[in-house]
């Protein structure tokens, strides 16, 4: 019965509440698609495991180590796994399609890396193929590449056209995985810059560390660095999280303006909704001056106009996130290779919700005000 009537109140006006429930909705259009470019630039972060470390240069990334730090990492308590990369910086065909692609010691990387999915015999080829590469799934769609492609990246670190043969494709385990990466071996990056750059020969960009569990991450840390203190290439050692937030960091400024700009919004779609909840009561205070003269209270007449408010915000919020859906679909099609995870997460579904639920009750309190301490002579002298 309450509902019904709750129903009614809303849909008085029609055209003014479709203009509401239209207003939100594209307020939580707007905050939702917010909100994913904000977990999109996060991406990284969160899909970094809380057993991996990072060693580089204490300078800068691009500042090279040399490979003989592996073994001595490897000897230090806690510590699992070693793998030494580098990051290449090439290019396909043209610099508009760059991409991630990485020169790493494959074997002990993707043993590093399980949520990077490989069919085993995929796998087997890789290494067993010195020109062999790995790529995404995401990547291969973007180009139509497939197992057993030549491609041939040019060089911006490493001058020259590098040719490579795909022979496996890897999938995300989880949705947060990152699928447009493209990797391939050290062992024919280093061969090939000694017959160039002698210089450069048997110099890596970082290692990745595995370590025997997340609290030995500190310890573990600060050991290696100790090892290299005072060397001619000290390191930083931090968790991958860490260290994927070192380049989140630049952008903070990016991310500040639009945290800033989701706030704007929801503060939008609470004037629209209590410039609609205000008027509404506005027009009805002879009939809630009748309720009063009936014996109904302030509660029941609060619940009516918080229930109205809860109602046109809810329909809106619900259309908003429908529409989310495919607003990002679209949004992946255009702007997709920027970033390589772009999904809506649980998180951006739940804050749409708490978003509009504490707009409806915020936007009902003066209203629900209004009407409470309204005299009833006062109201009732609204009638005709």
């Amino acid at each position: 019965m309450i509902l019904k009537l709750l129903f009614r109140n809303a849909f008085r006006h029609r055209l003014r509440t479709v203009l509401t429930i239209c207003g939100i909705c594209v307020a939580i259009l707007a905050f939702g698609l917010l909100r994913t470019v904000v977990s999109a630039w996060y991406a990284g972060v969160n899909a970094s495991s809380a057993t991996r470390l990072v060693t580089r240069n204490s300078i800068s990334l691009i500042f090279p180590l040399p490979i003989s730090y592996k073994e001595k990492i490897r000897n230090i308590d806690g510590v699992k796994l070693v793998a030494a990369g580098s990051w290449f910086g090439g290019f396909y065909i043209n610099e508009k399609n760059f991409f991630a692609n990485f020169a790493v010691e494959s074997k002990s990387y993707l043993d590093l890396y399980p949520e990077f999915v490989i069919p085993p015999d995929q796998k087997t080829l890789y290494l067993k193929e010195r020109k062999g590469c790995v790529v995404g799934a995401k990547l291969a769609k973007r180009f139509g590449w497939k197992p057993g492609d030549t491609v041939v990246l040019k060089g911006t670190i490493y001058p020259g056209n590098w040719e490579f043969v795909i022979k496996a494709i890897y999938h995300g385990r989880d949705k947060n995985v990152d699928e447009s990466q493209f990797f391939f071996h050290w062992e024919y990056l280093n061969e090939t810059v000694k017959k160039l750059w002698v210089r450069r020969a048997d110099q890596v960009g970082f290692y990745m560390i595995g370590i025997t569990s997340p609290e030995a991450a500190a310890v573990t840390a600060r050991n290696i660095d100790k090892m290299f203190n005072n060397s001619f290439a000290e390191t930083l050692t931090e968790t991958e999280k860490a260290f994927q937030m070192g380049f989140v960091s630049l952008s903070q400024t990016i991310l500040t303006v639009i945290e800033l700009v989701t706030m704007i919004v929801i503060v939008i779609i609470m004037v629209v909704v209590a410039n609609t909840m205000a008027m509404s009561v506005r027009e009805r205070m002879n009939e809630y001056a009748v309720f009063k003269t009936l014996g109904f209270g302030g509660y029941f007449l609060a619940v009516l106009i918080l229930g109205e408010s809860l109602l046109i915000t809810a329909l809106g919020c619900l259309m908003g996130i429908l529409l989310t859906f495919p607003a990002v679909d679209a949004f992946m099609g255009a702007v997709g290779d920027y970033f390589p995870i772009f999904n809506i997460s649980t998180q951006t579904i739940y804050l749409d919700i708490i978003a509009s639920f504490i707009v409806g009750v915020v936007a009902a309190v003066f209203p629900i005000r209004q009407a409470i301490t309204v005299p009833i002579a006062s109201g009732l002298g609204r009638i005709g």
